[in-house]
């Protein structure tokens, strides 16, 4: 199983970015999928996480600018990022857990993807 992350870069403060994250291998269904996200010599922290039923639950530092969401048939989850703020700046990490016939459940990290919010 391989996570593909995609969608960070550059954008002035204000603005938005939306981070995409594709599962692929041969899974048999995901469950609850989550963006997270580090800043250089700081723990990851939690962005927010998606559950199967699409419920959601958001940093109290994101809350009414982000936006998780999911799309079981491609095996994704996304993150729409508005009103970003220059502590925002941080490598973003999709988190999948996903059932393997044969070897159930697992988790697995996206190779992560750098947003900077600068001028």
């Amino acid at each position: 199983v391989q996570l593909q992350a995609s969608g960070g870069g550059l954008v002035q403060p204000g603005g938005s970015l939306r981070l995409s994250c594709a599962a692929s291998g041969n899974i048999v269904t995901i469950g609850l999928m989550g963006w997270y996200r580090q800043v250089l010599g700081k723990q990851r922290e939690l962005v927010a996480t998606i559950s199967v039923g699409n419920s959601t639950n958001y940093a109290d530092s994101v809350k009414g600018r982000f936006a998780i969401s999911r799309d079981n048939a491609k095996k994704s989850v996304y993150l729409q990022m508005d009103s970003l703020k220059p502590e925002d700046t941080a490598v973003y990490y999709c988190n999948v857990n996903y059932y393997i016939r044969g070897r159930g459940w697992d988790n697995r990290w996206g190779q992560g993807t750098l947003v900077t919010v600068s001028s």
